[in-house]
């Protein structure tokens, strides 16, 4: 096996869901498929690092600044959903349950991993709220340990607004993330949140 196979299979196994033996097998159907699969998916990798940024209002990644959930004028300005990463974001918005604006963390706090509150978008989402207009702000955290510490801190920096907070209902299992969940389990919790 030469040196850029061997890359190949390294990289494509630090994807997300892919393990050594799924990369072999990954890169095995890429090389199979150069001229249909490989060329395409290179280039339109390519393009994508090249065009896609983060929304420098909320953090959802788009080829616009700011990205098209955050210029929709129909959506409600005047609620904030926040969310520990763009995959829960994009969770929510396939469960077409929220119409409002995000605010995209970047993880949530945790003492094991070392992240620390100035190491998310937290003081971002707190100048957003203070500006006026926000109504509410949605914690949709995860109902891990982690997620909700998170939205307690979060609920403790923003009572000082006087704007509503709310968190997802307990119908999100505890352990579970969001960018898992089935689209109904988010569009109840979301439909039946509560103050936090």
């Amino acid at each position: 096996m030469g040196p850029e196979l061997e890359r190949l299979i390294l990289l494509l196994a630090k994807v997300p869901g892919l393990g050594p033996r799924s990369a072999r097998r990954a890169a095995l159907a890429l090389l199979q498929k150069r001229e249909t699969l490989m060329r395409p998916l290179a280039e339109a990798l390519a393009a994508a690092a090249e065009a896609i940024r983060p929304c420098s209002v909320c953090g959802n990644l788009d080829t616009s600044d700011p990205c098209g959930l955050c210029a929709d004028q129909r959506r409600d300005r005047g609620t904030i959903c926040v969310v520990e990463t763009v995959g829960d974001l994009w969770a929510l918005e396939r469960a077409a349950a929220h119409r409002g604006l995000y605010h995209v963390l970047g993880g949530t706090l945790s003492a094991l991993a070392g992240q620390r509150p100035e190491d998310l978008a937290i003081e971002t989402l707190i100048r957003r709220v203070a500006s006026g207009g926000v109504r509410e702000v949605i914690l949709a955290t995860s109902a891990t340990v982690d997620g909700q510490t998170t939205a307690h801190y979060l609920a403790e920096r923003l009572r000082a607004t006087g704007v509503a907070i709310t968190q997802l209902a307990h119908g999100v299992p505890v352990g579970g993330e969001l960018v898992y969940l089935d689209d109904g389990t988010i569009a109840a919790a979301l439909a039946a949140r509560r103050p936090a």
